[in-house]
């Protein structure tokens, strides 16, 4: 990673900041396009936070949904990665990623910003919050996918769980002051009319990535195939015995968890009782944990592992969505449901910091794009039925026993990983094995890749 010196005075004033910090001069913050891809990440996860509340209570508040409309509501945001993962990996191994992720960080800003529209028109309805479900999975499907290749590009890879780690915190940051922030404009002015300041942020932090550079090889051939290549990112993974045990492991977690996403905000105001204010100052406590974990994460990796790290974080989630179910409805309960978003936000930051850090560290750059996107295919699949076994548990059985079934399933899987070698015993970060054989695009005879920074070009091997 090349140093680059501040060109602005907003970044000459950042570099004093940091120097208040003591940050060591090799720190990833003093790197001025990291830098710049951080602030991104840390505005626009403000606003999700914003999102993250007011979306769920407008549904539930202002269109008393049921939870089996709340169950459906987070499988219209999850049916897109199972749709698109796969030809969006082909698509993105051939363009350049940062464009595709202004364009995304834009795309979430109209779609936010239509629900209050909307409301205004007296057009809202649970179809319209379907379909900005909908438009919002596809946006985190393609241009999610791209964000992660966009990081390496900018950060070399022996530094990948550290810099995943920062920008957790930057996430973490919004989730501190996010939920109080969110509560209280919701209180004040309703949660649809709140989505516009999460749309007002998405403009600012795509206005921010305008100014990250990045250099980036294209490699796509003369000949290429799109279904050649869809098949040789799969095959890529399935290869790889690390990829397919973490997609499994990843996949049951984030069942579970959306089964436990589905009926928490429902667990909260209809059997806790609590307002939407108080809702969101009990999200502090999530961000809380994020902060703890991201400060951490990256010296509990170096102790411990990626692996057994990431197993830890299952335990963590369980115990919390576990602690939850048996909850009184009293101040006690209250407290309990602080406590599983303090485990949460713990458990979650163990476990993508180092996901994310050991598939991006095993995969050659002109696959980047095909194991991204075919990872989170694969771990979202059980997520759609998860969202719906949790509604469906939640309005025909009870809302504990969905969230029973999201802790007991999440220990049960902490003690199944632990199990797998390919998992529990990655103590270090690992490294491309040597050369990959060539795979879809990259293996047509007659022609090889030209690296640029701009439109693919092609050059004729040995003279044809």
């Amino acid at each position: 990673m090349l140093p680059i010196k501040a060109s602005t005075w907003v970044d000459r004033l950042l570099d004093r900041f940091l120097d208040l910090l003591r940050l060591p001069a090799g720190d990833l913050l003093r790197n001025l396009v990291y830098r710049r891809l951080w602030t991104s990440i840390l505005i626009s996860s403000l606003g999700g936070q914003i999102t993250l509340l007011a979306l769920p209570l407008t549904a539930a508040v202002l269109l008393h949904a049921s939870p089996t409309q709340m169950g459906v509501l987070t499988a219209m945001e999850l049916v897109p990665f199972v749709l698109f993962s796969l030809p969006a990996g082909v698509w993105l191994d051939r363009v350049r990623k940062l464009p595709v992720y202004i364009v995304g960080e834009l795309t979430l800003a109209v779609a936010v910003g239509s629900v209050p529209v909307a409301h205004w028109m007296g057009w809202l309805g649970m179809p319209w919050l379907y379909f900005v479900g909908f438009l919002l999975g596809t946006v985190y499907t393609i241009a999610g996918s791209a964000s992660q290749i966009v990081l390496t590009q900018v950060v070399s890879r022996d530094r990948l769980v550290e810099a995943h780690a920062k920008n957790a915190l930057a996430s973490s940051g919004a989730e501190v002051a996010g939920p109080g922030v969110a509560g209280a404009l919701i209180k004040l002015v309703g949660a649809p009319l709140a989505l516009a300041v999460d749309a007002l942020l998405l403009v600012a932090s795509a206005l921010i990535l305008r100014g990250v550079k990045v250099t980036e090889t294209l490699h796509r051939l003369d000949g290429a195939d799109f279904w050649r290549d869809l098949k040789a990112g799969v095959a890529f993974v399935r290869g790889k015995r690390m990829l397919v045990a973490l997609a499994c492991a990843v996949g049951g977690w984030q069942m579970f968890n959306q089964a436990a996403q589905v009926v928490q905000i429902l667990f909260a105001t209809r059997v806790l009782g609590l307002s939407a204010q108080s809702v969101g100052l009990s999200y502090i406590a999530l961000g809380a944990g994020t902060v703890l974990a991201s400060a951490l994460g990256h010296r509990i990796s170096a102790r411990f592992g990626p692996g057994p790290s990431l197993i830890g974080g299952f335990a963590m989630c369980g115990i919390g969505w576990a602690a939850l179910c048996v909850a009184p409805a009293n101040a006690v309960g209250v407290a309990a449901f602080a406590f599983t978003l303090f485990m949460f936000g713990v458990g979650a930051v163990l476990i993508f910091i180092n996901f994310l850090s050991l598939r991006q560290a095993v995969t050659p750059a002109p696959l980047l794009g095909r194991m991204t996107s075919t990872m989170r295919w694969l771990i979202l699949i059980p997520a759609g039925p998860g969202a719906l076994i949790g509604g469906w548990l939640g309005e025909h059985v009870s809302l504990r026993a969905a969230l029973a079934f999201a802790g007991v399933g999440a220990l049960l899987l902490a003690v199944l990983a632990w199990q797998v070698q390919a998992i529990r015993l990655v103590k270090v970060l690992p490294k491309v094995e040597g050369e990959d054989p060539p795979l879809g695009a990259e293996a047509m005879p007659g022609v090889t890749p030209a690296p640029t920074t701009g439109t693919a070009q092609l050059q004729p091997a040995n003279g044809n």
